[in-house]
């Protein structure tokens, strides 16, 4: 009886199939062992021949993608379609943030090549078939306003408009600098609102991110969304800073407005 019981049970490459057609994109090392009562030793041999032939690529540890075969030229899945049965795998919080984020909302002038995600704690990068997942610790993680953004297998985290301009200013350097921020700024600009730029302002509460946002939404020409924000930097008195931290400022210029020491020349590529 046992016999009969594991001769039919489907192989890897099957039980694969089956969870695609329900709509399942990913599963996890124990899933497998669990479901085809295979032995380690049998599941690395399947698991290695769909990896060769591209139908499936493991990720991390023992949790795989299931390529469809649309996908199969790239040997990856688009990485929002796992992303958050991934960082439950990982047992971490997390939302997509950044570049990537800023393509949800629209802004996708410059694709991104990597796939940026926030977390409150350091995880290493992790690169399989041509994605890059690139990880951001943020201690104030809890704090950001979200957004569920629609994607092809639910729902993930997404740093709102506003939220992820400010987030974008905090980590320019790792994401290609003022220069791209602007151009992405331009973009994202079309779907911000002034009020809740205000309120992200305030949950980041480092003021002179609000000092260069604002003084780089007026350089993309919008004014319409930088009042709240003056008067938030008004309020709070901040000591001068500079545009771009790692610049030095000597015979630099100084904007009065966002009391900003104007170190580099910022250029949009739009």
């Amino acid at each position: 009886m046992a016999a009969s019981r594991r001769k039919s049970l489907p192989d890897l490459s099957a039980w694969v199939d089956s969870r695609q057609s329900q709509g399942l994109y990913f599963f996890t090392r124990e899933e497998a062992l669990r479901n085809l009562n295979q032995s380690e030793s049998a599941f690395k041999q399947a698991a290695a021949r769909l990896q060769r032939k591209k139908r499936i690529a493991r990720i991390h540890g023992g949790f795989f993608v299931i390529i469809p075969l649309e996908y199969a030229s790239a040997g990856i899945l688009p990485a929002e379609w796992f992303i958050d049965d991934f960082m439950r795998y990982m047992g971490q919080p997390y939302y997509v943030g950044l570049l990537s984020a800023a393509a949800l909302h629209g802004a996708a002038h410059q694709q991104p090549q990597q796939f940026h995600v926030i977390t409150p704690v350091a995880l290493r990068e992790i690169r399989a078939g041509g994605l890059a997942m690139i990880f951001f610790f943020k201690k104030k993680f809890g704090e950001v306003a979200l957004t569920q953004v629609k994607v092809q297998t639910g729902h993930i985290p997404v740093s709102t408009p506003e939220a992820t301009a400010l987030d974008l200013i905090r980590y320019a350097r790792r994401v290609g600098g003022l220069d791209r921020v602007l151009t992405v700024l331009q973009e994202l600009g079309e779907v911000m609102e002034p009020e809740k730029l205000v309120e992200a302002a305030e949950a980041d509460g480092t003021i002179t991110y609000a000092q260069r946002l604002g003084f780089l939404l007026e350089m993309a020409g919008l004014t319409d969304l930088t009042d709240g924000l003056f008067q938030l930097v008004q309020e709070r008195n901040p000591l001068p800073a500079r545009l771009e931290p790692s610049a030095p400022t000597r015979g630099c210029k100084r904007d009065e407005r966002w009391n900003l020491l104007i170190n580099i020349q910022v250029e949009s590529d739009l």
